[in-house]
């Protein structure tokens, strides 16, 4: 599991701790991320930064060589990028790019040949609201988790029969330290839902084998929003972070 050493990755790693899982779980901060393994029933912290060349291909092939296999893969590392559109830079888009997709894709791409050659394994790449819907000031963030979206429906697609399965996470406002770090103020101010949400959904969807969740499910309701009503739905949002700023 990638991002467990805070909100949503140690929550799931927690939960997946108590049920008995063996949980490998990768960061970058080294303090933070054995304490949560600790209190996930003493599973494996894996310090790296997916972002370097290799590392994602060595920290699957590590699992692989102590444990034996990979069953279920949860791609959640991700940083914030919120930066107007005025003043994001090439650079930005990049690094968010690099982090909260191209390491899902290179994590997955190394678990692969295992799950196939057992015809087996489950791969949750958790995305964002954002990676349906416009969100002000995060194009370069929406970029990644759109990206995200299109990849795990080709991949699904592609993977039908091998007994692979894909699946997507879609979390909206959660409670977690990335609001903290945000370039630039959020326009979002209404109710924050805790990251065992999430973790009890993302448990639920593999459980029962289902391709995609949504925390709050309600707001899966503003894709069809978006849909019918595609210029009003953005050109809303746009107004609406001005608003937001106007008033701090």
């Amino acid at each position: 599991m990638t991002g467990a050493s805070s909100g949503i990755g140690a929550a799931l790693a927690e939960d997946l701790g108590t049920r008995g899982a063996t949980v490998v779980g990768v960061a970058r901060r080294r303090e933070q991320l054995e304490a949560v393994m600790a209190r996930a029933g003493g599973g494996r912290a894996a310090v790296a930064d997916l972002a370097e060349k290799g590392a994602s291909e060595a920290v699957v092939a590590t699992t692989e060589a102590e444990h034996g296999r990979v069953d279920v893969l949860v791609n959640n590392a991700a940083i914030p990028m919120r930066v107007h559109a005025t003043r994001l830079t090439t650079e930005q888009v990049r690094r968010a790019m690099d982090v909260n997709f191209l390491t899902a894709v290179r994590t997955t791409l190394a678990a692969l040949p295992g799950m196939l050659g057992r015809h087996s394994g489950h791969v949750v790449n958790v995305s964002s609201v954002g990676g349906r819907v416009v969100s002000p000031r995060e194009a370069a963030y929406v970029a990644s988790k759109f990206a995200m979206v299109g990849w795990t429906d080709a991949m699904a697609a592609d993977l039908t029969g091998t007994g692979v399965r894909m699946h997507l996470m879609y979390p909206g406002p959660i409670a977690t330290e990335i609001w903290d770090k945000l370039d630039e103020p959020a326009s979002f101010s209404g109710r924050f839902y805790p990251p065992q949400r999430v973790s009890a959904a993302i448990v639920r969807m593999v459980e029962r084998d289902r391709f995609e969740g949504w925390v709050p499910r309600r707001m899966s309701a503003l894709v069809f929003v978006r849909a019918a009503l595609p210029r009003l739905f953005v050109e809303s949002a746009g107004r609406f972070d001005r608003r937001a700023e106007s008033r701090r």
